[in-house]
């Protein structure tokens, strides 16, 4: 008989998870996939199977580098993050509210670093989409690492679960 795999076993694992949680409009799921170099999240309305909200690092990363080549970007950064609260974005500045969000996250770098930001990032989404309360569905991971990492700083973002 065959050894099952680490991806089989995990699939499993979300299988038994997704059996006894739903997300609803009002409260939807906020469902975690990780693969090896990134992490994303999503919020899921599965009685209309569709998705309300998607963050990932990989935009994260996208704009880390759109910010940093555009000339003079890191003074205005360094000016943005020194002058605004860590929980206001700044409004006015001609710069897209995603963008001065990733750029005050980017203080801190790794795996741990980036599942941070796209907690905080999904938070401050779904606060704006007026969700407030969300069923957590961690993909059939243990709860560590990153998923720990993505899942408190959403807390602290203002979701409840």
């Amino acid at each position: 008989m065959k050894k099952a795999s680490k991806k089989e076993n995990r699939y499993r694992r979300h299988r038994r998870v997704r059996a006894k949680i739903k997300g609803t409009s009002k409260v939807p799921r906020l469902c975690i996939f990780k693969s090896s170099k990134h992490i994303y999240a999503q919020l899921i309305d599965d009685e209309k199977g569709k998705t309300i909200l998607s963050s990932d690092d990989i935009k994260l990363k996208k704009t880390k580098t759109k910010i940093s080549s555009s000339a003079g970007a890191n003074a205005r950064v360094g000016d943005e993050l020194r002058s605004s609260s860590p929980t206001e974005p700044r409004r006015g500045e001609g710069k897209d509210e995603d963008e001065v969000l990733i750029a005050r996250a980017n203080a801190r770098v790794g795996k741990i670093g980036l599942a941070r930001q796209v907690g905080k990032m999904i938070a401050e989404k779904a606060c704006r989409e007026g969700i407030k309360r969300v069923v957590f569905d961690r993909g059939g991971y243990k709860y560590h690492g990153r998923v720990k990492a993505l899942a408190e700083v959403a807390r602290e973002g203002g979701l409840i679960f």
